[in-house]
């Protein structure tokens, strides 16, 4: 699909939580999954993944946090989006762990509509690099019932997680009383991704998280980038059994079986 039709049959919104309004693209049916786009914005590869969504049988709802939508990613547009994000948004926390940007109570709000507006037993969610943790902060939202962190990569000072104690406190507790659990994806090789904030998570949940490990070999070829965005960029699409490939389709089993597609 040429770059300008990244958008075709997508049905725009603006949602309004009473703080910040953002546009919103959806499309499908059935249970919804939110998709949190990582930088620079929400590219034809996010898009991409969300109609794979939609292919299954899900709803997915793409916000738009930042970035120009369907615009294509390059190396000036994803650094100038980056410096945006660390020195002009107040609306997220880049540096310092145990603590999550504000933003994420607008994507909870987000969610609550979309579980209203969507039905099943709740609503997933995947946060992408920068907002890779975001779907972890999201579970203080009880509509939401299936995270997935993708490439996370917050903060970027530490080894930690983007989540406050309390929020995290919130998704241990949920895991146990509902029978929850969240996948986490990476290229074992991104520095981005460091072991310790993978071990964070093994160490916080347990059996409770299944952590997806890549080797660059899993990565689409031809990249200007090393690997990094698992369901995005770095997707080998030209190869169904590939392991980012894979990867996606448990990502989308996942979301399946959670909120009841």
């Amino acid at each position: 699909m040429a770059d300008g039709d990244a958008l075709a049959g997508f049905e725009r919104f603006d949602f309004d939580d009473g703080r910040w309004t953002r546009e919103v693209y959806k499309i499908g049916a059935g249970p919804a999954v939110i998709v949190i786009h990582e930088v620079p914005g929400l590219h034809p590869g996010v898009l991409a993944f969300a109609r794979d969504l939609a292919a299954s049988g899900l709803t997915a709802y793409c916000p738009s946090l930042f970035g120009t939508p369907a615009k294509p990613v390059t190396r000036g547009y994803a650094i100038g989006e980056i410096l945006k994000n660390i020195c002009v948004r107040r609306e997220f926390s880049v540096w310092k762990d145990g603590r999550s940007s504000p933003i994420v109570d607008w994507l909870r709000a987000l969610a609550r509509k979309a579980h209203e507006d969507c039905g099943g037993r709740g609503v997933g969610a995947v946060g992408m690099c920068f907002t890779g943790g975001f779907a972890l902060a999201m579970m203080t939202e009880p509509a939401v019932v299936a995270p997935v962190l993708s490439q996370p990569s917050l903060p970027l000072n530490g080894k930690g997680l983007d989540c406050s104690a309390s929020e995290l406190a919130c998704a241990k507790r949920r895991f146990k009383d509902e029978d929850l659990s969240l996948l986490a994806l990476r290229f074992s090789s991104d520095k981005l991704v460091p072991n310790a904030r993978i071990e964070r998570l093994k160490a916080a949940f347990g059996d409770k998280v299944e952590v997806v490990e890549l080797a660059d070999e899993d990565a689409a070829p031809g990249v200007p980038m090393a690997p990094h965005s698992v369901l995005t960029l770095h997707l080998h699409r030209s190869v169904p059994d590939s392991g980012s490939m894979r990867a996606r389709d448990k990502v989308i089993a996942f979301f399946k079986d959670r909120v009841g597609a």
